[in-house]
Order: structure tokens, then C-alpha cells, then sequence
């Protein structure tokens, strides 16, 4: 009630006090007063409104204060009003309050059915209320009747007052609910109502707060009383409506948000909002402990149950054909955030659970069921596995009752599950595989269980989509062969489907990714994706792919429709040919491109040339803009996120998103795509790492995504607060497969190129996202590292983590620096990222390669790292010093080091650094560029030799003390070593042994040596364990191919030489006791000869030196004569420092057989200047050898004829021996031209040795007869050459053709089984593969010489034996029986010319004249 100028009542009173004295004696006085004056103009409404708790008045000049109480006064009123109507104070009071309330919430100009209220309508409902509550402390209201007055208002109640009501424990929102008649009403109201407060707060941001609390506390009240437990429902008996509106107006709303899931694109986003505002009802934090926690797992329970079961009308073959548009992505959001609220409460397990019960019990909603899935499998880590399990649980309960239905089901959710992608679940066709593949399948207990899947099977047909049908048919269940006819009945009606689809299988791609699920892929876009993969590997290879040559003969059709249009799309060629001209070029050679097609591509081609544009001239390669901007503002999204702890929980769901963004960026690109097959190599180019611009920019952007956030996070929290979000961003990325190649080709720039210039939070954020690919290294095909010309074990790919150890080398000052950042950096994070990891699950998660290259640098680096004791540290402080810059990285490298837990990591056998990769990683150290100083260095290699590996066991990679074993270790690891290409020199191998490593090795085999002479007294009967360790090298070594093993043997046997020559000579020659004299052991020597002797300093353990010398010596004649060659094809730079060595250890004339050595040398060069008489005595093919390598160095070319004339005789075994040696020269001509011998002088001066046996009629063919027995007196000679020399013998054989004269027929009865025998030698070695000579080789053009070619040299010899085979006398014919056999299998046209003139008759009528050539 107001007074004049809208003053309230409370004020005139005040003012009146302020004004004069009362003249009220008391205050019951005043009140009386009051109640008179208000009985004459009352308004009990308005005083309801307007009176307070309190009325204070007081005088002035110390006149005292009297106050009023308005409660009294008010129930004064009240009563007196009550008593003059005859009704009950408290009734009147609640339908006076209800009058109230109506008046405020519905004033004239307000809108109906708000839910909220404006300022002064709260305002003025407060005052009321506070009233209101002043009588229930006086026992003067009814709510009873309150709550029936509210449902009989003109208009429902407003929600916010409703709320005030509960909220100030007038009048429970249970109560009210109760006393409204009609239930279904109530549901009505309060549904619309809350409907309105999630619309009004979407236009009213002010208002957030305020509509937070009031669904909560509402959303409080309806799961209490919604969904009551037993022990609770005693004390709610009252309520017998209350549950019932609760329940129902809790479904009302979630139908209300799943009505809008199906027509989300329909609604406007601000209803999609208050929806979504909605939803908060369902975050667990909303009821703490005010809802029992059975109640809250019921609703949600039944909500789920709700989803999964609304509105079922899809059939299963719908879902077949739909479920593709029901992924995460792709899933309405609403849906997809009343998941992952629901899997909170749940978990992974107990959601699964409850999906599988309503599958089981209920009609679903196959997209509400299969969207479920897509959100457990994105947002639940451990679903993956969890779903596997119930896969496997439907599959047995499907073929135990031969169940349709449960077959179906785990179809469904298998293909669901993997269209999310591998980062979170396997593809379709390895589950498929997995189930179905081998015997121990479901399928294979019976006939009946087969007939079963593929009646199964049969009936989805109708409804497959392509991909599917192409996984079943190329990866088709495993079946008996008995039953064979099931499947291929099954393979005919899946190609008629393909067929209706217009997709056939012959026009499947060579490189086709049958795990994925697009089925937009064209055969044309098919055929572009496949040639960008052939491309990529005759790239690294060389070679056509073994795919295209397989497609051009056994799918004709999808190579000459699809893929060779694809090859040839005109285009303006370079100048300089690319990789793709020449993989064309090399197909239009190997016949499979057809003529008038590559005609017709070079016209296109120059005719776009012709009239060529700038812009048409670019392959169009690059990525729209959009999709890159819509990846980078979802990346962005991400660090806002990864930001706040509080949204973790929505990392997940962003990371899909980010996925499909990613998938259509990837998408843009024409010629990239998922090409490689899931398990198929990635190939990375180490040597010089090649990304497309597009493709380097998206992984740039994703990377530099991956450090912010790893920055941002840490910024808050250490790594182990940060929770999955790192993981699961790399795991996303390990799924997208095409993506991989540019990935880790980009990793290799960044850490093998780049490292060393990289700053501190480069290395930081790279080696922890090393350590998130290493946890995902199951989703990450091996890597074929192509490192040059070629890789240190070409058929072996690497793993993740040896090719981070490829990687991080350690060679040069940076790269010591570099790599020892790095390292540190991940191994810290990951021991801080997983602090609370069994140390089983830490070891499976460390790369050991990052952990043994700390366990080579950090004591290299470091004196206090060799043998300290560790103790235990601040775990914190590892993560502090790597991510710290300001820290030296020596300092945070020890801080790791001393780490128990990483010492407790160097015990396991799978990190310890053994002795043999010890040397491995030391010998790439540039000794110039080293970190290391010499002396340094040599402190080093003392301590790691002496002080860590040769004591330590062989368990953690040491010798056992064997100083033995020690020697065996660097020399084979010296060998492997140098066998590898040093990738840092640009793809040459080494072939010069570390001079640091070398020294220790002489330093221990002398110790050995001393050691063994000392133990034993004598080194007699010691088995020579050098040479034990290099003989076993050669042995049952298996190559991909025999030239393979051919130059792997040729370049190790060069290794073995330069060991042993920088090893002391008393190291290779072994004395022995024989009688009371110690002599020399050569045996094991012989086999490894070299241009140095060796014997002198060994024969100082003998008694007799110049005695035990001349022994090896003449056992060298027989045992070792290629030692004897090679001391006269070097006598002359041998000689000084034989001479000098012999003065210098005995001061005695030279050994006997030493000094011969030197007459054959001067007598040789005596024959050939002066023309004394030679040779002298001794066998002859030493003679010869001289007299060769003396002709050789240095006779005038053309006087060797000459020389030959002067030879007396009988000289033949020397000429033969010196034909022999003039061979082999001719071979190493043919074998390495570049090595001094030339083809041409070689052929001359064999020529002019035979012409000379010619002319003298001496017999020579026996040299090149191995199997006959009269030629062991050449078998000396054959032991001087390789078996390579000896192998190639019919190819110098043929090139002497010029002087084989029909003579040599008659005279030589063996002659023309000789030839037959070779030339039959010689197409074995082509058919066989054997690696003869090019014309290249030989430093020649092709068309140079007739011996150039292989090919030319067999049609010479062919030739050749045509001609001579009418001229043989019939004896030559008698022996060559055992040659029969092979020549009917490699040349039948021989065999058949040698039977025709074999016969007596045939030879009698040949005419005498006949010409051989």
C-alpha cells in the first residue's frame, strides 16, 4: 500500500517517527492505533508486498527509538482480517500470497509462459517471499492450500518463481507437484517451462547462471523422486505423483533433444543451443551427494536405453547401407555430447555392457546404436580392445546357435568401429582376416558352420557396398579344399553385385586399400593413386614394380584402360627427364606400352607444348584453401582445450574432428592418397628426403600444432597432469596412412638434416612426439630406408625405432651435441609423462635405441658418467633440465643419468649397449670433426675397452675377461662396419679401417700373444683364431643373388687384407714344434695371402730363421703359389724392404729361397734386355710369373715377339704357364678395366704367346681341361687364379679364336672336347645368371670388338664349333658322350649337328677344302 508519491508504508512510518515524538505510551498502543487505521483502508495484498521483516522509529535529541515488529504487525492484520471474514489466518495468508505472486509473475505487457523474471519482478517476489517465510515461522500460512491456489492461477506458474519457492524451502518443487490434479498436465508445464529457460538462456547470456541453478536443483528433485531407490522409498510415501512427472517430464526433454537429432540441419542453431544447454543435466558433477549414486546410474542407464531404442525404425539393411554417414564426424552433435556425458558416469566397460544387454533385449536404432560406437571407440581409449572381445563373444554365440541376428550385430559394429579409422581400431579387412582367414576361424568346426557364414554373407550381397565385397573376395574366408565350391559360388554373386555397382574387380587398383570404406574412388581416381605409387618405388628402385609387370600380363584389361591412360596424361615434358619419363621410357623398352599409344602421347604432349599456357603447364597438386583453414581453426580449438584442464574430456572428440578435417585435406590432392596398402613399407629416402610442397605444409601444420601444444600444456602441468591428449593427437595421425611417408620424410629433414641447428624447443618438442610414434608403433608399417646406392642390410626393413637409431648419428662435433640433446629430451619426458608405469610398460614404451645412444654419449661426453654410483634424484628436476635452456645439456644429460629408475633401465638386456655396438657407433666418429680431442678420445676407448666391456659378462653385451673374444668382436665389427655405406660420404662404402680401433686391436693381439707364450711356454700347437674368425665370415653366407655374394666377397677378402696387414707379421705366422725345432705354421696364413709377405719377424721364434723360411717358402711352390705370384708381380717395391728387414733382424746373407726369388727377378730382366739365357732352374711357372710381370713393367710394347723367339725349345710348361698368366690378365681387363690392365695389350700378348705355341706345335689345350688327369702339372696354375678367374677361363678361351687353325683338330685330339666343354661352360654361365662382362665394363662401346658382348662372345663360339664340327676326325667325337646331356638342354641344335657328322659316313663325304669361317 502506498501512500502520497508512491511512497510505501514503511517509509510514512519512518518519516513520522523522524518527525515529532509518539504519543503512544507503548508499542502495543501503536499497534492498536495501526490496526484501526488500517481497518478503515486496508489492502492486504499490498501489505504483503510492502512490509519488511522490521519497522525501527526513533526520536530525536535523545528522545529513544521505539521499533515495531512487522511480523506482529503482520499477523495482527491477518488474524483481524481472518476473524472479520471467518475463514483461518494461514488460508488467507496463502491465497492472499498466491494473489501475490500472480500479480508479480503475469503483470500487464509481460509475456506469457517466460520462464524467467526481469529485475523488478524478482525484486519485488523476493520481498514477498521473505514475508511468506516470516509467516511459517508464525505458523500463519497453508501451504497445502498454497500449492493448490498456484494450479488454479488464471496462467501456470512461472518457472524461476516456482524455483524461488524450492529454492527458499517454502514450498518444495516435489510438493507442488503433488497437489497439481492433473499429472499429465504438470508434465506439460514443467516440459514446455524448461524447454523455454534453455531457449531464453541462449538469448540472455546474463541469465546463464541463474538458469545453471535452476535446472540443477530441478534436475536434483526429478532423479530423487524419478528414480527412487528401496531403501528411499519409505520416507516419500506422501508423493504418489511426484515419481511419475518426474519421469515423465525427464523423457519428455531427452525426446525433445533426440526429435532433433534426426532433423539437425533442419533446426536453427540457436534451438540446437538450448538443447545442448540441456544436456548439462547430465554431467554427474551437477548432484554430488544429493542423488544416491544408484539413482544417477539408473538415469543413466535408462537414458542410453532410451537413445539406443528410440524411434526403431531402420532396418538392418538400411544400417548396411547408411552406416557410413553415422560416424563421429558425421553424427549429430547433440548426440554425440549425450554420449561422451553418459561414458563419463559409465566408463568404457560398463557402456559396452549396457549396449550389449540392449542389444540383446531390445529393438534398436541402428544409428543411434552404431553412432554409439563411433563415439566409444573415439572417446574411450580401452574400448578398442573391449569391442574386439564383444566381437568375439557375438561370434560365438552366432555360430553355437547359428545365430543370424548376432551375426550381424558384430558386422555392424566391426565395420562401424573401424570407419573411424586405425588410430582406434583396426580396419575391416584385418578383422575380417582375423575371424575368418584361417582354420581355427568360428567357421571351421563344420561344414555346417561354413555353410552358415556363407549363407550369411550371401544375403548382405544385395545390400553390400563395394569395398566390402572386394575384402571378402581378396581376403575370402578360409575354407577345405572339399568345400571349395561354396566359396567360389559365394565370389560369382559378389562380382554380379560389383557388377550392378558398375565396379568391377579387374579394375581394382594395383595398390589398393582394401581396408578402407570410400566408395567414391573411381577406377580413374584408382589408377592415378596407383601410379604415384609405381612412380614412388621405380624411384627408389630402379626397377619396374613387380605389381605393373604383373597387371600388364595377368589384369590386361585395368592395365591398358585404367593405368596406362593414367601414366600418360599429356603434359608439357621437362627438359631434364623426370622420374616419370623414365619409368615410361622403361616400360615402352621392356614391351608394355603398345606402339601407337606412346606414339600418340608424345604428339599430345608436344602438342601442348604448341599451345601451352602458364596455368595449364602445372600439375594441379595443391590443397584449396578451405579445408587447410578449417584444419587450422580446429587445431587451433585444440590448444584452447589442451589449455584447460577442465575440458580435457572434450580432447577426444576434437581430435576426430580434426581427423575428418585432415582426411579432406588429404582428400584435395589428385595424385596422393591412402595408395599403400596397411602393412606395406614406407619408403623414405634418407640420403635426400623429397616431400611435395602440399604435403610438407600440412605435416609442418601439424607438428607445430603437436610443440604448442606440448608448450601450452606444460606451461600448467608437468607431463604426467597432461593427460592423453598428446597421444591420442599422434595416434590420430598414425591412422591416416597416406600421410605417414610425408611424415617421417619430414622427420628425417628435421633430425638427420637439420638437428644441429635446431633450437631447444625444436628438440623438445620432436623427441616427445618420437616418444607418442613409439607408442603408437604398432599403427606404423615398417621403413625402407633407402640410405644411397645402397643400405646396410638391403632385404631387412626397419622398425620405428632403428630408424630413429638411423637417424640420430653421432659423427661430428654438432651431431654429438645434437644427439645427446635429443636423447636426453626423450627419454626424460617419457619417464615423466608415465611416472606411475610398471617398469615392464616403461621399457615397452622407451625406444632402446634412444637409451643405448646415452649409454655411448653420455660417458663420452661426460668423466663423471664412466662407473659413477648413482643415487636417487628430484624426478622433477628430469623435466626440468631438458626443458629448461638456460641448463647446459651436459648437466640435465647427468641429472638423467643419475636417475635410479633410468639406471634401473640399463640392467635390461633389450638397453644395454653391447660391446659389438659400441664399436659400431664409434667407428662413424670423424676423428677430424670429433667432440673429442685425441688424447681425449684414446682416455676413452681405454676406459670403454679395458675398464667396461672387456671385464664385463657376455649377458650385458662384454667379453668374460676373454681378451680373445675381445679381438674377435672388433675385428668382425671392424668387417660389418666397413661393409655398410657410410651414408655421410654419399653412399661409398669404407675401405679404410679407424686408426684409433685398429691400434687397441694390434695392442691386444700382441697381449694375447705375450700372454699365450707366457702361459704356455711355447706358442706352438695354437690354433691361429685370426684367421678362424675370418674364414668363418665366408662361410654359408646367403645373398639374394650370385653377383650380390660376388662383390660382398670381393670387397670383404680386400677388408680382411687390410686388417692383417696392419697387424704385427708375428700376429699372422704361427710357430710350431716340430722335433726339438720350432718352426714356422703357414698353414692358415696360405689361405689369406696378400701383396706382403709377412714371415720374417715370425721366424724369429725359430732356432733356424733362414731355415724355417726357406721350409714356408718351398711349401708355398705347392701349398700357396698365388703368395709366390704375388711376390713377383711386386718383387720390385718388395725387394728393398725384404732385404732391409732380413739385415735388420739377422744380419745374415738372405735365405736360400729368398735369394732365388731375386735370380728369377734379374734373370728375367736379363733375358729381356741382353738376352741371356732363361730361365733358370726351378719350376717353371715361376719362371714364367717373372718373365710375365717383368714383360708386363717393363718391355716396350711390340717387342714382345721378340722375347718369345729367344725362349729355347723346350720352353714348353713355361709358355703354356706364361699363356696362362696373359689370361688371367685378360680377365682382370674384362673383370675391372679401371685397375691398370688393358683389354686390348692383354689380347695381343696372349695371342702372340699362343701363336708362338702355334708355330712350335706344342700341345696347350690340356691348360684349360680341368677334369682330365694328365693335367695336374697346370693344376698348380689354376690354384694361383680366383675362382672368378677360373670361372671366366671359356671367355678368354674364345676371345684366342683368331689363331685357332683347323690343324689344331687333327693334331689336338682333345682340343675340340675342350672347346665343346667350355662353350657348354660359358652358356651355363648365362643361363645361370653369372655376371659376365659388359662392354661397359671393359671400357668399350658396345659395338667395339667381337669379344665385347657376352652375347657376341657365345655367337663367336657357336660359330666357331658349327665350323669346326665338319673338319673333326672322327676320334674327337669318341669322348665327347658325357657332354651330350647338356648341350641337348642348352643348344639342341648342336647336339644335333655333333650327332649328324659323329657318323663315319657323313664325315667320309665332307669336302677336304671346307673353310671353318
Amino acid at each position: 500500500m502506498a501512500g502520497p508519491g508512491g511512497r510505501t508504508w514503511r517509509d510514512l512510518l519512518a518519516g513520522r517517527a523522524r518527525k515529532r515524538k509518539s504519543t503512544f505510551g507503548s508499542g502495543a498502543e501503536l499497534q492498536d492505533a495501526v490496526l484501526r487505521l488500517l481497518d478503515h483502508h486496508q489492502n492486504l495484498n499490498d501489505l504483503l508486498l510492502e512490509v519488511g521483516d522490521s519497522v525501527k522509529g526513533g526520536g530525536q535529541d535523545g528522545v529513544e527509538h521505539q521499533e515495531v515488529s512487522s511480523e506482529s504487525f503482520i499477523v495482527s492484520v491477518l488474524q483481524e482480517q481472518a476473524s472479520r471474514l471467518g475463514v483461518p489466518a494461514a488460508v488467507l495468508a496463502a491465497k492472499n500470497a498466491v494473489t501475490g505472486i500472480e500479480r508479480i509473475c503475469h503483470t500487464t505487457g509481460s509475456p506469457s509462459q517466460v520462464p524467467l523474471l526481469n529485475g523488478d519482478q524478482r525484486k519485488r517476489l523476493s520481498c514477498l517471499l521473505q514475508t511468506v517465510k516470516d509467516l511459517l515461522a508464525n505458523n500463519v500460512f497453508c501451504r497445502s492450500l498454497f500449492c493448490q491456489e498456484m494450479w488454479k492461477m488464471k496462467d501456470p506458474p512461472v518457472l524461476e518463481a516456482v524455483w524461488h519457492l524450492h529454492r527458499g524451502d517454502i514450498v518444495g518443487l516435489g510438493e507442488l507437484l503433488e497437489s497439481n490434479p492433473a499429472a499429465p498436465a504438470a508434465v506439460e508445464w514443467l516440459g514446455s517451462s524448461l524447454c523455454g529457460l534453455c531457449q531464453q538462456v541462449e538469448s540472455s547470456p546474463g541469465d546463464v547462471e541463474l538458469a545453471g541453478c535452476i535446472l540443477s536443483d530441478f534436475a536434483i528433485v526429478f532423479l530423487q523422486n524419478g528414480f527412487q531407490q528401496t531403501s528411499e522409498l519409505g520416507r516419500k510415501l506422501e508423493f504418489k505423483k511426484v515419481p511419475y512427472i518426474c519421469h515423465a517430464v525427464l523423457q519428455r526433454m531427452l525426446t525433445w533433444v533426440l526429435d532433433a537429432v534426426g532433423k539437425e540441419k533442419q533446426e536453427d542453431v540457436s534451438t540446437l543451443q538450448a538443447m545442448r544447454f540441456w544436456l548439462n543435466v547430465f554431467n554427474a558433477s551437477v548432484y554430488k551427494s544429493a542423488v544416491h549414486p544408484d539413482s544417477l546410474q539408473q538415469f543413466f542407464r535408462h537414458t542410453l536405453t532410451e537413445v539406443l531404442t528410440y524411434n526403431p525404425l531402420l532396418k538392418v539393411s538400411d544400417a548396411i547401407h547408411m552406416q557410413k554417414e553415422w560416424s563421429f564426424t558425421r553424427t549429430c552433435s547433440l548426440l554425440t555430447t549425450l554420449y561422451r556425458k553418459l561414458f563419463v558416469a559409465f566408463g568404457a566397460k560398463e557402456s559396452i555392457c549396457q549396449l550389449q544387454q540392449v542389444l540383446e533385449t531390445h529393438e534398436v536404432n541402428w544409428q543411434h546404436v552404431l553412432s554409439c560406437v563411433s563415439t566409444l571407440v573415439v572417446c574411450q581409449a580401452e574400448a578398442e580392445q573391449l569391442f574386439k572381445d564383444l566381437l568375439s563373444h557375438l561370434l560365438i554365440k552366432a555360430f553355437e546357435n547359428y545365430d543370424m541376428e548376432n551375426m550381424i550385430t558384430a558386422f555392424l559394429i566391426a565395420r562401424q568401429a573401424a570407419l573411424e579409422g586405425p588410430a582406434v581400431f583396426m580396419p575391416y579387412s584385418e578383422w575380417f582376416k582375423a575371424s575368418f582367414g584361417s582354420s581355427g576361424g568360428h567357421h571351421g568346426s563344420s561344414k555346417k558352420a561354413l555353410v552358415f557364414l556363407f549363407e550369411f554373407l550371401s544375403e548382405l550381397v544385395p545390400f553390400e557396398a563395394a569395398p566390402y565385397l572386394k575384402v571378402h573376395i581378396m581376403y575370402p574366408p578360409f575354407v577345405p579344399a572339399k568345400h571349395r565350391s561354396i566359396l567360389l559360388e559365394y565370389i560369382t554373386l559378389a562380382k554380379t553385385r560389383l557388377a550392378d555397382l558398375k565396379v568391377a574387380i579387374e579394375d581394382m587398383g594395383l595398390y589398393e586399400d582394401l581396408s578402407s570404406t570410400d566408395e567414391s574412388v573411381q577406377p580413374q581416381a584408382q589408377a592415378l593413386r596407383d601410379v604415384e605409387k609405381a612412380l614412388q618405388i621405380f624411384e627408389n628402385t630402379r626397377k619396374i614394380p613387380t605389381s605393373v609387370i604383373e597387371a600388364s600380363i595377368f589384369r590386361r584389361p585395368y592395365y591398358t584402360s585404367w593405368f596406362l591412360p593414367a601414366l600418360l596424361r599429356p603434359r608439357v615434358l621437362p627438359k631434364t627427364p623426370d622420374v616419370c619419363m623414365a619409368f615410361i621410357d622403361s616400360l615402352k623398352r621392356a614391351d608394355k606400352i603398345p606402339s601407337n599409344l606412346y606414339s600418340t602421347y608424345i604428339q599430345a604432349c608436344c602438342a601442348m607444348k604448341e599451345k601451352m599456357l602458364q596455368d595449364e603447364s602445372k600439375v594441379e597438386t595443391g590443397h584449396s584453401k578451405e579445408p587447410i583453414e578449417q584444419l587450422e581453426a580446429e587445431l587451433a580449438a585444440l590448444r584452447m582445450l589442451i589449455e584447460d584442464q577442465a575440458k580435457y574430456e572434450d580432447v577426444p572428440a576434437q581430435i576426430a574432428v580434426i581427423s575428418d578435417r585432415l582426411e579432406s585435406v588429404l582428400g584435395h590432392s589428385s595424385d596422393e592418397n591412402e595408395a599403400a596398402t596397411l602393412n606395406s613399407p614406407i619408403q623414405v629416402d634418407v640420403a635426400a628426403p623429397r616431400l611435395a610442397p602440399c604435403h610438407q605444409s600440412v605435416v609442418d601444420l601439424l607438428l607445430t600444432s603437436f610443440c604448442q601444444n606440448l608448450m601450452a600444456a606444460s606451461y600448467f602441468n608437468p607431463p604426467d597432469r597432461q593427460g592423453p591428449c598428446l597421444s591420442l593427437f599422434v595416434k590420430m595421425m598414425c591412422g591416416h596412412k597416406n600421410l605417414l611417408p610425408a611424415l617421417l620424410g619430414r622427420l628425417c629433414q628435421l633430425i638427420y638434416h637439420q638437428g644441429p641447428s635446431l633450437n631447444d624447443a625444436h628438440i623438445l618438442g620432436l623427441a616427445a612426439f618420437v616418444i607418442h610414434l613409439s607408442e603408437s608403433r604398432a599403427l606404423i608399417p615398417e621403413v625402407e630406408a633407402n640410405f644411397g646406392i645402397s643400405q646396410p642390410v638391403p632385404e631387412k626393413f626397419l622398425s620405428v625405432s632403428e630408424y630413429w637409431n638411423s637417424l640420430l648419428v653421432c659423427r661430428t662435433e654438432e651431431s654429438f651435441a645434437f644427439c645427446m640433446r635429443f636423447c636426453t629430451a626423450a627419454a626424460s619426458y617419457l619417464m615423466c609423462k608415465f611416472p606411475a608405469c610398471s617398469h615392464e610398460d616403461l621399457c615397452a614404451l622407451l625406444p632402446s635405441s634412444l637409451v643405448k645412444k646415452l649409454q655411448y654419449i653420455v660417458p663420452r661426453l661426460c668423466l663423471e658418467a664412466r662407473g659413477i654410483l648413482c643415487k636417487e634424484g628430484n624426478t622433477d628436476l628430469i623435466w626440468n633440465s631438458p626443458s629448461c635452456p638456460s641448463l647446459n645439456y651436459k648437466r640435465a644429460s647427468l641429472c638423467l643419468w643419475k636417475q635410479a629408475r633410468f639406471q634401473e633401465l640399463l640392467k635390461e638386456k633389450a638397453f644395454q649397449l653391447s660391446f659389438r655396438e659400441w664399436l659400431l657407433l664409434e667407428l662413424e666418429v670423424y676423428p677430424e670433426k670429433d667432440i673429442l680431442s685425441a688424447s681425449e678420445r684414446q682416455d676413452f676407448h681405454y676406459w670403454a675397452i679395458y675398464q667396461q666391456y672387456l671385464p664385463a659378462p657376455s649377458a650385458s653385451g662384454g667379453c668374460d675377461g676373454d681378451l680373445e673374444k675381445a679381438c674377435g668382436v672388433i675385428i668382425n665389427t671392424i668387417l660389418d662396419s666397413s661393409q655398410r655405406l657410410d651414408l655421410g660420404s654419399c653412399g661409398q662404402s669404407k675401405t679404410s679401417v679407424n686408426p684409433d680401433i685398429l691400434c687397441k686391436l694390434q695392442e691386444m693381439v700382441l697381449e694375447l700373444r705375450c700372454r699365450r707364450k707366457l702361459l704356455s711356454g711355447c706358442v706352438d700347437a695354437q690354433r691361429h683364431f685370426l684367421f678362424e674368425i675370418l674364414q668363418e665370415r665366408l662361410k654359408d653366407r646367403k645373398t639374394g643373388s650370385a653377383l650380390g655374394e660376388q662383390l660382398w666377397r670381393q670387397q670383404e677378402l680386400l677388408l680382411h687384407r687390410r686388417i692383417l696387414v696392419g697387424l704385427p707379421a708375428s700376429a699372422l705366422i704361427m710357430t710350431c714344434q716340430k722335433g726339438k725345432k720350432t718352426v714356422l705354421d703357414c698353414e692358415d696364413f696360405f689361405r689369406f695371402v696378400n701383396s706382403e709377405l709377412g714371415l720374417l719377424s715370425a721366424s724369429l721364434d725359430c732356432e733356424e730363421s733362414a731355415e724355417g723360411v726357406n721350409d714356408v717358402l718351398t711349401a708355398c711352390q705347392t701349398k700357396c703359389p698365388i703368395l709366390l705370384f704375388s711376390a713377383a708381380l711386386w718383387w720390385l717395391r718388395l725387394e728393398p724392404v725384404l732385404c732391409s728387414q732380413w739385415k735388420r733382424l739377422f744380419g745374415t746373407p738372405l735365405a736360400e729361397e729368398l735369394e732365388r726369388l731375386r735370380e728369377w727377378q734379374s734373370s728375367a730382366t736379363s733375358f729381356l734386355s741382353s738376352g741371356v739365357v732363361f730361365p733358370p732352374s726351378g719350376p717353371p711357372w715361376m719362371s714364367a710369373a717373372f718373365l710375365h710381370c717383368t714383360v708386363q713393367q717393363q718391355l716396350p710394347r711390340g717387342r714382345e715377339r721378340n722375347a718369345l723367339k729367344r725362349l729355347g725349345a723346350d720352353k714348353e710348361q713355361l709358355l703354356v704357364s706364361l699363356l696362362f698368366f696373359s689370361l688371367m690378365d685378360l680377365i682382370s681387363a674384362k673383370i675391372a678395366p679401371k685397375e691398370g690392365v688393358d683389354f686390348q695389350t692383354s689380347l695381343e700378348w696372349s695371342l702372340e704367346i699362343l701363336q708362338c705355341l702355334e708355330d712350335r706345335g706344342m700341345s696347350w689345350p690340356l691348360l684349360f681341361h680341368s677334369a682330365e688327369k694328365d693335367s695336374r702339372k697346370y693344376c698348380v696354375l689354376r690354384s694361383a687364379a680366383s675362382d672368378r678367374h677360373v670361372q671366366l677361363l671359356p671367355v678368354a678361351f674364345y676371345s684366342l679364336t683368331p689363331c685357332f687353325h683347323h690343324e689344331l683338330l687333327t693334331r689336338e685330339q682333345t682340343f675340340f672336347y675342350v672347346a665343346l666343354d667350355l662353350y657348354i661352360q660359358l652358356l651355363r654361365l648365362f643361363v645361370e645368371g653369372k655376371d659376365l662382362p659388359q662392354p661397359e665394363q671393359m671400357g668399350q662401346s658396345p659395338d667395339s670388338t667381337e669379344h665385347g658382348d657376352p652375347l657376341e662372345v657365345i655367337f663367336t663360339a657357336r660359330r666357331f664349333l658349327l665350323g669346326a664340327i665338319p673338319r673333326c676326325p672322327v676320334q674327337s667325337f669318341g669322348n665327347i658322350q658325357p657332354l651330350l646331356a647338356s648341350c641337348e638342354e642348352l643348344d639342341p641344335e648342336l647336339r644335333a649337328t655333333l650327332l649328324h657328322f659323329s657318323s663315319p659316313t657323313t664325315s667320309m663325304e665332307l669336302d677336304e677344302d671346307l673353310v671353318l669361317f
